[in-house]
């Protein structure tokens, strides 16, 4: 292969690494090379946000997109052609501080400090991508921007009080259109190559599926590579040797959302924060998941289809689309074949893949037909409300035929070695009224369906039980005559309320 430099803009300028590590983070690189030591290490596997730096790069469209992320698990090889901005690029020329910084001052945002870069960082992109006539951003907006970033002294308050007050300081210049000629100047044609100088290892980044799919099938063995959001932590706790990377990140062709009247087919490396906008847009029951997946920065890097190809059995996403019968779409170089997703797992980190296959798409229906009368839940149960694990994870659908289910699909993530399906209550229900004995003859059924395992997370009895409680929470919110209104169990509305 032919080796290249890693190329990238820092500080107004490109900056070119030929003798990195190929899972060298950018973390490391910024402290220990490039003595930005502004960046703050905390837990480096992209949990408490004292890291976060912002990527300005391209998306599939051309336009120019600023995203917060993870320093300490992104791998410096993928900032190749991508712009990384961090908190020492915020004064300005004159030593001016950015409307950030001034609004983190004024509002006494910031007591120890160790953690103030990576809340600066999350509001520079908040800045940055906030509409400028649409006035403050929203209290929920601003938590959403900060779901990533962790503060041990100062408190979130004043915070986020600086994130309102942001916006009433004068406008200091960024020039995007130069922003986007610069890297349109640094973008790939064909593959990028990389092996650092001082290693055996190789880093390739095809820019068409095409290639990816030869690229695959020419290395087998070769560690597929997406958002890294787990992936970079059996670098950094585990000291794992990846081998050979393939990254799917500069593929465009996979990073496609599309949509007709039949169905959503979301791009492989979509990101997690795009893919779950479109299926919001179609499923709104799916938008508090979409807050609640990890943290803007995790899904911003992050991608569905690098979390379906995962397999987690407490992966996220999984429970919610087999709920909603998606279907996933494997690419080779002999083709492509497609199939439900839950026939994907086969067993614990087992998938019904080939070695020269990968994930392309996920196929979700829309609610044309006879899905207009789709009966649809997601819920998610973690210690914390944000950039949490699951314990239990449940997502429900059936159609409602009047008072009577039509193909029901409960399924449940944390509760078996893969995503399940709950195959004796979905016997109970299907072609029954949907009352509350029903609900209750499901529960029961769950015993049979599920022997979940106990860990850190939680026990095999608490599992169970609030497995049966969602379901019971599912008949309250849909039963055909008085229906629980879900905003009365809505955690953050009850509070707003309280505080009042």
């Amino acid at each position: 292969m032919t080796t290249q430099t890693i190329r990238f803009l820092q500080r107004g300028a490109v900056r070119e690494i030929g003798d990195a590590p190929t899972t060298r983070t950018v973390l490391q690189h910024l402290r220990e090379t490039a003595l930005c030591t502004g960046t703050k290490e905390g837990c480096a596997e992209g949990d408490c946000g004292a890291c976060t730096v912002v990527i300005g790069e391209l998306d599939a469209a051309g336009a120019l997109a600023l995203k917060a992320v993870n320093a300490c698990i992104q791998f410096l090889p993928t900032l190749d052609s991508r712009a990384l901005f961090t908190v020492e690029d915020l004064r300005g020329e004159d030593g001016a501080l950015h409307p950030v910084q001034q609004a983190l001052v004024d509002c006494h945002g910031s007591q120890c400090g160790f953690c103030t870069p990576g809340f600066a960082m999350s509001l520079w992109a908040l800045y940055h991508s906030h509409p400028r006539d649409a006035g403050p951003p929203s209290r929920d907006d601003i938590a959403a921007a900060l779901s990533g970033n962790l503060c041990r002294c100062t408190g979130y308050r004043p915070i986020v009080d600086a994130a309102q007050r942001m916006f009433d300081y004068p406008r200091p210049p960024f020039d995007a259109n130069a922003l986007t000629q610069q890297l349109l100047a640094l973008k790939r044609t064909q593959t990028f190559e990389y092996r650092a100088s001082s290693g055996p290892h190789t880093f390739q980044a095809p820019v068409t599926r095409a290639e990816f799919a030869r690229l695959r099938a020419s290395q087998p063995n070769a560690r597929l590579l997406a958002g890294s959001t787990d992936v970079g932590l059996w670098v950094t706790k585990q000291f794992r040797d990846l081998g050979d990377l393939l990254y799917i990140g500069n593929v465009d062709e996979l990073k496609t959302i599309e949509r007709d009247a039949q169905t959503l087919t979301i791009g492989a490396a979509a990101s997690l924060e795009d893919a779950y906008a479109a299926l919001a847009a179609d499923y709104p029951e799916l938008a508090e998941l979409w807050t609640r997946f990890a943290s803007r920065p995790i899904r911003n890097a992050g991608t569905l289809g690098g979390n379906v190809a995962n397999g987690s059995p407490i992966g996220d996403s999984m429970p919610g689309l087999i709920a909603l019968n998606a279907r996933v779409v494997l690419q080779s170089v002999d083709g492509t074949r497609e199939m439900p997703l839950e026939d994907l797992y086969i067993a614990y980190q087992k998938k019904d893949m080939h070695a020269n296959e990968f994930v392309a798409a996920i196929r979700v229906p829309t609610r044309a037909g006879k899905r207009a009368n789709l009966q649809f839940r997601a819920y998610k149960l973690s210690k914390r409300f944000d950039s949490d694990i699951s314990a239990v994870y449940a997502a429900y659908s059936f159609i409602a035929d009047g008072d009577t289910i039509r193909e029901p699909r409960l399924v449940y993530g944390g509760m078996a070695a893969t995503p399940k399906r709950a195959a004796h209550a979905e016997a109970v229900l299907t072609d029954a009224h949907w009352h509350e004995a029903t609900a209750q003859a499901a529960m029961i059924a769950l015993g049979k369906d599920y022997q979940p395992l106990t860990d850190m997370r939680a026990s095999s009895d608490y599992r169970l039980d609030t497995a049966k409680s969602l379901l019971y929470r599912f008949w309250l919110e849909t039963r055909p005559h008085n229906p629980l209104d879900k905003s009365k169990l809505d955690v953050r509305a009850i509070e707003l309320v309280e505080a009042k």
